[in-house]
Order: C-alpha cells, then structure tokens, then sequence
C-alpha cells in the first residue's frame, strides 16, 4: 500500500529536497504540494492524502491553524509539522493543534521516512528524547496562563501513573521497567488512557499530562 503524501512549505528548495527523498522509497509518493496552510488545507480536502508534512512558518494561513482545520475535518489525514525545533516556539501549539509528531528540517533523510510511515499507519511520531526536550521547552517556562486541568477521575491509579510517565517520556519499555510490569500491560494502560482521555495519539497524552499537573519541572 502506497502512503500518499502532501509537502506544504513555502520554501521550494525544502519541498524539492522532500520530493527527491520520497521518491527513492517504493511506498510512499508525493501527490501535491502547497506553499501556504490555505493551500495545504484545501489540497488535503482534494486530494485526500494519509500524511501532510507541515511547515510552521508560511505566509497567510500558518501551519498550526491549517493543522487544526486538517485535523477536525471529516477527513483521516495525520499531520506532521516541520520545523527547526531549536528555534521555534510554536510546537506545542501545533501538536496541540492535532499534530500526530514532528520532524526536524535537518534530519536524516531515513529519518523522515520513516517518521512518515509512522504517521501514517496511526501512530505518533514521539520519540522518548524529543519528547523530553518538548516537555523542558515548554514545561519549564512560565505559562502565559495556568493550564486547564483537565478531569482524570475516570482513571484508575496505576493508569494515572502511567500517564505520568508517558507525559515525562517515557518508552513503553522504560514504564515497565520503572513499573515492574510487562510491555503487554503498558501497552494496554496505554490504549486505555486514549479512550478514556479521548485522545487521539500517545502526543495528546503527553499535553494531557502536562495540562492535568502531573508534568511539573520540579518532578
């Protein structure tokens, strides 16, 4: 099954360098391209594609509110936002947006790959050390507002815990280890945090987290 792609950015050379990865892979294929969020966003609705890798920056309509109209339409495209993290303050906003992950301009071209097919099999592109340095950027500033908190009585203690760990970036391995735990279990509590907390990936859990207080910097 081939995993049909959209490039939004509206720098050509990125989309030219993104184009020429994706056709060395037999499985994935690029189907359009758009140089602003208006236009990813009526591409997608179009075309249809499984993954939208997003830029953040882009003139007119930016890549979080394009993310955000993507991610509630009636369609099942997965974004992933683009980005130079170091330097960019709007990644929590695009994963809280409806981001499935992130990719770094400067990674790996196998890398980007298969952060791709990640996406797009359903999954979330959040890998235990990013997620850690997602938190720190984010938790350890001063918010602008208290976070919501968002209800978690409908979970059990030991689901809380492990909703703790996830928020701090923790592998599923690392939690059972840190659990005493199988893999099978945590990936059980895991599936039952999305359903119960209505989230749509294992990103969502960690600003869930965050927002819930469970992620502080002095934990």
């Amino acid at each position: 099954m081939t995993i049909r792609v959209l490039l939004a950015d509206d720098q050509p050379l990125v989309r030219a360098a993104l184009q020429m990865v994706i056709t060395e892979a037999a499985d994935v294929e690029v189907m359009g391209e758009a140089e602003n969020g208006a236009e990813a966003v009526r591409l997608t609705e179009e075309l249809g594609p499984d993954v939208v890798v997003m830029d953040i920056r882009m003139p007119g309509m930016d890549g979080i509110e394009a993310t955000r109209l993507i991610t509630t339409g009636a369609g099942t495209t997965h974004v992933v936002v683009l980005t130079t993290f170091d330097h960019d303050d709007y990644v929590y906003g695009a994963l809280r947006a409806g981001a499935s992950g992130f990719l770094v301009k400067d990674m790996a071209l196998d890398d980007i790959l298969a952060a791709i097919r990640t996406v797009a099999s359903g999954d979330a592109l959040i890998a235990p050390s990013i997620t850690r340095r997602l938190i720190r950027e984010f938790v350890g500033r001063p918010p602008v507002a208290p976070p919501s908190r968002v209800k978690l009585g409908g979970i059990t203690n030991r689901e809380r815990e492990v909703l703790t760990l996830v928020g701090k970036g923790l592998s599923n391995t690392e939690i059972a280890d840190r659990l005493c735990i199988s893999m099978a279990t945590v990936k059980t509590y895991v599936t039952r945090l999305l359903a119960k907390l209505d989230a749509r990936d294992r990103v969502q859990l960690v600003i869930l987290a965050y927002e819930a207080g469970l992620v502080t910097t002095s934990r």
